[in-house]
């Protein structure tokens, strides 16, 4: 399946090149970026030629790992063209998520914040978990490396989008000075670290009757994401227009 990849000179844009090279469901046709990237091994063309790359190459889908305003840009194109889009792009403000939910009306467009299989276990886990354990206290300790822009982390916001199906809570982003925890579940602990070249952590802690709970995962290398974002290509491509998750295609398989 021939698809385009939108951000050649990003760590995962580049990432998702080469996991293609060692598939045989997949060949990357082009790339979208803002220099024309030698390491990238295929044709590299800027934002603003997406359109004649599209009408050259016919790509079924289109990966995106870029910035916010670069996502919202493709979402545009991929509507008129009627591209399928993958978007892996996180720190998306309420603007830019608009403009890619409205491109799901004309193409199929699947949005997630993470595309590993085993945060999609960690996501289904913790409903129960959190059943099961009610009034016990949460913290979620999220870590990326050191070039990470957006904090907390897409995947950490979709963990409390998680809690909130479950109880009803405020935010604390770290702590400091006298800041005692409240009462019972009303209050969630979110700290975030920035270091090195961790690909990604993620641990939830539940605590309370003498007792700890940790749900975590840890990404060794950027290909598990890579390799769940091409799953992800290959499943949308030929689907209706709609707004679909990686967790759709979980289910499907």
């Amino acid at each position: 399946m021939n698809v385009g990849v939108s951000g050649a000179t990003g760590r995962m844009g580049q990432r998702v090149i080469e996991t293609a090279r060692n598939r045989d469901d997949v060949d990357v046709s082009f790339a979208i970026g803002t220099d024309a990237d030698a390491e990238a091994g295929v044709p590299v063309v800027p934002p603003a030629g997406v359109a004649g790359a599209v009408a050259e190459h016919d790509p079924a889908a289109i990966v995106d790992f870029t910035v916010p305003e670069s996502a919202a840009s493709l979402a545009e194109v991929c509507a008129a063209e009627g591209v399928a889009l993958v978007v892996g792009t996180t720190g998306l403000e309420e603007s830019h998520l608009s403009v890619v939910q409205e491109a799901s009306g004309a193409t199929p467009v699947l949005k997630a914040t993470n595309f590993s299989r085993g945060i999609q276990a960690l996501l289904r886990a913790l409903g129960p978990a959190l059943e099961a354990l009610p009034g016990y206290d949460l913290e979620l300790l999220e870590t990326h490396h050191n070039g990470k822009r957006d904090a907390p982390s897409g995947t950490a916001k979709t963990v409390l989008e998680t809690v909130a199906e479950h109880r009803d809570f405020e935010t604390v982003y770290g702590r400091e000075g006298i800041q005692p925890r409240q009462e019972g579940e009303g209050e969630v602990g979110v700290l975030v670290r920035r270091a090195g070249n961790v690909r990604g952590e993620h641990e939830i802690l539940l605590a309370d009757n003498d007792e700890v709970l940790t749900i975590a995962h840890r990404a060794e290398d950027r290909a598990v994401f890579a390799e769940g974002a091409l799953d992800a290509a290959v499943w949308l491509a030929g689907r209706d227009p709609g707004w679909y998750t990686f967790g759709d295609v979980i289910d499907d398989q």
